[in-house]
């Protein structure tokens, strides 16, 4: 059977679908725009790339020469010298992660008794104290090394040696001071602040929830209790009477107690060589001279030298710039 056409069969006139519109056409000029702008591109993005790979070489030689400067000059003051007075100086506050932490002066104490040129160690003190548990490791570090090497320990008071200083100054076989220096303190403190007055007036209301009866202990912003303040009078007491033992063993028949010595007071050079506190007056080049009979007085203090201070610089310049470098990496086909 033949298919007819219902239009052709009625006279309609024969029909044909619409074309579709032709794409324009890219000139020749405007294809070569965007293959020249496509070019650019690229090579913009590899000379970023290049430039890149330059500074960051340049980081890495530069930090590799830092660390072997700071090396060579670290080596160098730790080379054995002849007879001389070795020399650490306790300075600030007795702190973690100060210049007068334990873990600073331990290494500095091991680093100057263990020298065969040191004929003793001097430590020169201006500190106001700190941390008993600080103080107190640096107290049993010296009597250690001074009975395993058989050497002596003076300590040279400055201007300050005060609580945890004098925590420590105590384990040195004679103290020296000026008389104007402030030597003393001996006692334990605990300080903080209460702010439930004024937390009242503002309206505002605290919301502690604890697991445990006194987890909230001398919280600041709660009031505190009769035996609270019991129990940290009490710890802070057996503290206080710890560091009078350390006192009274290190000083032994040297100290003329008072009713006032362990007290918190704090005295004069010339006041704590009468009470027995400290031996007598004197700077450190009369220790190294008269006491030591060793005028050359090398420091064994842990110090950042230039080359180290950069080499932090350098460390955490180079962690900033690879977190940038991350940031902007784009990949380049």
């Amino acid at each position: 059977m033949s298919s007819i056409d219902p239009g052709h069969e009625a006279g309609l006139p024969e029909t044909t679908p619409a074309p579709a519109p032709a794409a324009a056409p890219v000139a020749a000029g405007d294809s070569a725009l965007i293959n020249q702008l496509a070019r650019a591109y690229l090579e913009d993005r590899r000379r970023e790339r290049r430039w890149r790979i330059f500074f960051r070489l340049a980081w890495l030689l530069l930090g590799l020469a830092l660390v072997l400067m700071a090396w060579s000059q670290r080596a160098s003051t730790t080379a054995e010298a002849g007879p001389h007075t070795a020399l650490i100086d306790v300075r600030g506050e007795i702190a973690v992660d100060s210049e007068a932490s334990a873990e600073n002066l331990l290494s500095a104490l091991r680093s100057a008794f263990e020298d065969a040129g040191s004929q003793a160690v001097v430590l020169r003190i201006n500190s106001p104290g700190g941390s008993p548990v600080q103080a107190g490791i640096i107290n049993e570090e010296i009597r250690r090394l001074k009975a395993l090497h058989k050497k002596k320990v003076y300590a040279v008071v400055e201007e300050v040696c005060a609580s945890g200083a004098y925590y420590i100054a105590v384990a040195a076989d004679e103290i020296y001071v000026d008389k104007a220096s402030i030597v003393g303190s001996i006692g334990v403190l605990m300080d903080g602040f209460g702010f439930t007055g004024l937390m009242d007036k503002l309206g505002v209301e605290r919301r502690l929830l604890t697991a445990g009866e006194h987890k909230g202990f001398l919280d600041p912003f709660s009031p505190t209790s009769q035996e609270e303040v019991a129990l940290a009078k009490a710890m802070l007491g057996q503290i206080h009477q710890q560091f009078i033992a350390v006192v009274r063993e290190g000083r032994g028949k040297k100290l003329k107690e008072t009713p006032q010595m362990f007290s918190g007071l704090f005295w004069n050079g010339q006041q704590a060589v009468e009470l027995g506190l400290v031996d007598r007056l004197g700077s450190l080049d009369y220790v190294a001279r008269e006491v030591v009979q060793a005028e050359e007085v090398i420091d064994y203090t842990p110090q950042e030298n230039v080359a180290e201070r950069l080499v932090k610089r350098f460390g955490a310049a180079m962690g900033q710039g690879a977190v940038q470098a991350l940031r902007h990496i784009a990949p380049l086909r």
